[in-house]
């Protein structure tokens, strides 16, 4: 059994942050049913990142909301707002990411629906909280990205802002949802009441660089520093960087920069004895390397240094990776079903318990392909008092 197998979430959300936090619950055994607007249902199901497409939407869809439900309903029709709001009255969890005061508007904001159902742990994701300037800006990876200092710490220090290449304000949002989701389900537990979880892409964000943050906070406000060099890690001494290779490249975490000389034969680094000197001057340091290791191929360097226990490591392309035995120990792709009988390859729950993986052939669904069925098990038309 799933862990959370037996209780119900209602997805109102769209594009990446929310929609990822249910897909999360859903992996851990929670039936989620997928609110959605008829007809052109979440918005991400034309939001492609490829021109590929999978039963006539974007895969960012299909693997953002595989293994859900999917029922159709207008929040501005009286009718259907109803029969939500009885499925709201049976959930466990609903949760939202509209703009501030949409919500509200619609009668589904916490006030209103906590007094429907006490029980239910309610999650909402804005882009920049709910109070100051920021809170209608639009909530979206690339804008929190930057508004929160992050590509500032990418790319060498001649370049310009470099964003990261992944939607992490959307992804760490995402998880921090479900953190809080998890944490006041335990608490329903004991006091068989929900409550209220709120995330922001801003909060989550700023909270992923907490480290960098902090130096930053402590150390008289200074800016971080990009290495011109090879640069990985603003705050982080030579050799800390990916180097180029005779054929390949290199990865070489923190250590000592004289036993890094001995070992791979370059007698200028025996100069840099005091610690200090490795971040003072890293960009010296890490120049001698960078000629120096282009002169033999990646496995003869790992060859060298692994033994020594210098943490290292090739530089894999995502081809190389899914031959390797390592990637394949790890069983982390998965066939799900789309609704056209097509198959598409994705990833799994990276989450294990008592040894178990999760894993669920079900994909996303069509814009309301459940709203009849759901409808009949629930009795909503007689709930809301229709024939």
């Amino acid at each position: 059994m799933k862990p959370l197998e037996g209780l119900s979430v209602l997805d109102f959300s769209q594009f990446l942050a929310g929609p990822s936090a249910a897909l999360r619950l859903a992996d851990m055994g929670a039936r989620v049913i997928k609110i959605e607007r008829p007809k052109t249902g979440d918005l991400s199901r034309q939001l492609y990142i490829s021109n590929l497409a999978q039963d006539g939407e974007s895969t960012l869809f299909h693997s953002i909301n595989r293994n859900k439900e999917s029922f159709a309903a207008d929040l501005k029709n009286e009718h259907d707002r109803q029969l939500v709001h009885e499925l709201v009255a049976r959930a466990d969890v609903m949760i939202q990411n509209f703009r501030p005061g949409v919500i509200e508007r619609l009668g589904f904001d916490y006030k209103t629906v906590s007094k429907e159902n006490p029980r239910l742990v309610y999650g909402e994701v804005t882009g920049y909280g709910k109070l100051g300037p920021w809170r209608n800006k639009p909530g979206q990876d690339l804008l929190a990205q930057s508004l929160t200092g992050l590509p500032w710490l990418n790319g060498n220090a001649e370049q310009p802002p470099v964003p990261l290449g992944l939607s992490v304000a959307d992804l760490f949002a995402g998880a921090h949802l479900v953190q809080g989701i998890l944490a006041c389900l335990v608490r329903r537990g004991i006091t068989g009441y929900g409550g209220r979880v709120e995330v922001s892409l801003m909060e989550s964000i700023l909270d992923a660089q907490f480290e960098l943050f902090t130096t930053f906070l402590n150390d008289g406000g200074k800016p971080p520093m990009r290495s011109a060099v090879n640069n990985a890690n603003a705050y982080l001494a030579a050799p800390y960087g990916i180097y180029k290779t005779a054929d390949g490249f290199l990865a070489l975490a923190m250590g000592s920069v004289t036993r890094l000389g001995e070992l791979l034969g370059v007698p200028a680094l025996s100069s840099y004895v005091d610690p200090k000197s490795w971040f003072e001057c890293r960009d010296e340091i890490k120049s001698i390397l960078e000629k120096h290791l282009k002169s033999r191929c990646t496995d003869e360097w790992l060859a060298i240094l692994e033994p020594a226990g210098i943490w290292c490591s090739d530089v894999f392309t995502w081809s190389r990776l899914l031959k390797h035995d390592a990637f394949k120990a790890l069983d982390m792709v998965q066939d799900v079903m789309c609704s056209d009988g097509s198959i598409l390859r994705t990833t799994r729950c990276p989450i294990r318990i008592d040894g178990e993986i999760y894993k669920s052939s079900n994909g996303a669904p069509r814009v309301g392909q459940h709203t009849e069925d759901i409808t009949g098990e629930f009795d909503l038309c007689t709930a809301a008092g229709n024939d």
